[in-house]
C-alpha cells in the first residue's frame, strides 16, 4: 500500500511541476513581448523573437494539459454520465478508456515525430534557424504526461471507482 501511495504523490507531483513549468514559459512569453516592444521603442529590431514566442506558447499549452486535466480545468460533459445512473462508474470507466488510448495515440505520434525532426536535422523556417526538435520535446513531454495521467485515472476508476479529478464546488452541485 506504500508503494501505492509513493507512486500517487510521485505522479501527482509530475503533474504539478509541469504545471509550474508551463507558468514559467508563460513568463518567458511575456519577457519576449517586452522585450520586442522596447526593441522597437528604441528603434532595433530582435530577430527571432516571434519564433521563440511561438515555441514558449507550444511549450506552455502542452505541458499545462496533464495539471489542467487533474485539477478539473478541462471540460467535462457530466449530464450523459450523470443520466447514466447506476451505471456511471461504467460510462466512466469507458470514458476513460477512450482518453487513454487516443492520448496514448498522440504521445506516441509526438514522439515519432520528435524523433523524425531530430533525425533529419529539420530547421525552423524562422529567422532563428534552431533544430525544431528542441521547442518538439516540450510537446513530448506535454503528451506523454497527459497519457500518463489519463491511464493513470482510468486505473484509479477500476480500481477506487473514482478518478484523481479534484472538483470545484460547482461540479458537485449536479451530482
Amino acid at each position: 500500500m506504500t508503494l501505492l501511495r509513493f507512486l500517487r504523490v510521485l505522479l501527482d507531483a509530475l503533474y504539478r511541476y509541469a504545471g509550474y513549468v508551463a507558468a514559467v514559459f508563460l513568463i518567458l512569453i511575456l519577457c519576449f513581448v517586452s522585450m520586442q516592444m522596447m526593441a522597437r521603442w528604441i528603434g532595433e529590431i530582435m530577430t527571432g523573437a516571434p519564433e521563440f514566442t511561438g515555441y514558449c506558447m507550444a511549450a506552455a499549452s502542452f505541458l499545462a494539459l496533464p495539471y489542467a486535466l487533474n485539477s478539473g480545468s478541462h471540460i467535462r460533459v457530466n449530464l450523459l454520465l450523470g443520466a447514466l445512473g447506476k451505471f456511471r462508474k461504467f460510462g466512466e470507466i469507458w470514458c476513460w478508456a477512450v482518453a487513454s488510448f487516443f492520448t496514448y495515440i498522440f504521445a506516441k505520434y509526438a514522439v515519432k515525430l520528435t524523433y523524425e525532426s531530430y533525425k533529419f536535422n529539420d530547421i525552423s523556417q524562422g529567422q532563428d534557424a534552431w533544430p525544431i526538435w528542441i521547442p518538439q520535446v516540450s510537446m513530448v513531454i506535454g503528451t506523454v504526461l497527459l497519457a500518463v495521467c489519463a491511464f493513470d485515472n482510468l486505473i484509479s476508476t477500476l480500481f477506487t471507482g473514482k478518478d484523481n479529478i479534484r472538483h470545484d464546488v460547482t461540479d458537485l452541485q449536479g451530482e
